[in-house]
């Protein structure tokens, strides 16, 4: 779109930084899987430059105590969400969505349970529209309750190498974490001190 607001936006950029521009760098959305029992997880996002950058973000920003054997990032311009109230406005997906498929990952939130964690990787679905994908969605997430939705394009997801879990997230397996939950507040800290609750 061309305008006079764009043209000065250009030449300011041209001759520096733009008041009131977002100078932030691309977010990603991070997946972490904590062990092999437990699938891929969405635990939060970093801002990065590009994708081996966001992987680096992710690493130092979500495994550096924790612990993990996987991660994954995503430009959140590449996933589609979805809260439960817009899923029960959605119209249905038609024998009209043709087109080439794509493979989209799908993470659902079922729980307003407070966590480290917004949503669990269920699986895989392949489409010809964002609409027939989320119909696939929803049936892969079953009875489950679903408080919201990802769908995120397979092919935008970079990932950890299984030949560098060790190097990478080896040595955050030896050092203790503890949740901030279990740290005193000052509204629980006399409270702590006379059951003997370490501060």
């Amino acid at each position: 779109m061309s305008g006079p607001h764009n043209k000065s936006a250009a030449e300011g950029s041209a001759q520096g930084s733009v008041p009131g521009a977002d100078t932030q760098w691309p977010r990603w959305e991070v997946l972490k899987k904590d062990n092999e029992r437990k699938p891929h997880q969405a635990v939060g996002s970093v801002h990065a430059a590009d994708a081996e950058h966001a992987l680096l973000m992710a690493r130092t920003v979500f495994a550096r105590r924790p612990a993990a054997v996987s991660m994954w990032v995503a430009p959140a311009t590449r996933i589609h969400t979805f809260t439960a109230e817009e899923l029960t406005r959605l119209p249905a997906a038609t024998d009209a969505d043709t087109g080439p498929l794509g493979r989209y990952l799908v993470v659902v939130k079922s729980t307003n349970r407070r966590s480290m964690t917004f949503g669990d990787l269920k699986g895989e679905v392949e489409a010809a529209s964002v609409s027939a994908a989320l119909a696939l969605a929803l049936e892969l997430a079953g009875d489950e309750p679903v408080l919201a939705l990802w769908l995120i394009e397979t092919d935008s997801v970079i990932r950890s190498e299984p030949d560098d879990a060790d190097p990478w997230f080896g040595p955050a397996q030896d050092k203790t974490y503890k949740q901030q939950s279990v740290y005193s507040s000052r509204a629980t800290a006399s409270k702590d001190a006379a059951e003997g609750v370490p501060g």
